[in-house]
């Protein structure tokens, strides 16, 4: 019986650049069970083209839960100059946090989404990458009051 391939269904969003700052990401990409690295350097599995993106910027590392026969995920920030916003948590240097099945992502303006598709293999996973139009995730405006 053929095992199927946990399905990470990832959509980018740049307010600027738009698609222009995904020039390098292909729609889908298979990967083993080390860690995916997303940065501008050459050397990352996901290349993005921003002057302020750090050459090795976050890695996305498969792992599993004690007792669990299924792969999960969790999102390490590997930048030094720059923070890293999960589910509304702040990742500072070498700071990582699980991820849940649907998960908003922000750094370097960059938006992304996360929604994370079970599978049962436990030797890959593949992503496949969607470029937003418009912004992925909403923050309401502060309103000023007269106190």
């Amino acid at each position: 019986m053929e095992s199927s391939l946990t399905v990470l269904r990832v959509s980018l969003y740049h307010p600027t650049l738009g698609a222009a700052a995904f020039i390098n990401v292909p729609l889908e990409l298979q990967h083993d069970t080390s860690p995916l690295l997303i940065g501008r350097g050459h050397d990352t599995h996901l290349q993005l083209q921003l002057p302020h993106l750090s050459r090795r910027h976050l890695s996305l590392e498969p792992y599993l839960e004690p007792g669990s026969t299924l792969l999960a995920f969790c999102l390490k920030n590997l930048s030094r100059k720059s923070c890293v916003w999960v589910n509304g948590l702040l990742l500072r240097f070498l700071e990582q946090v699980p991820l849940s099945v649907t998960n908003r992502i922000s750094f370097s303006n960059i938006q992304m989404t996360i929604h994370i598709e079970t599978g049962t293999s436990l030797e890959a996973f593949v992503c496949c990458f969607h470029m937003s139009p418009s912004p992925l995730i909403y923050r309401p405006k502060a309103e000023e009051t007269d106190e």
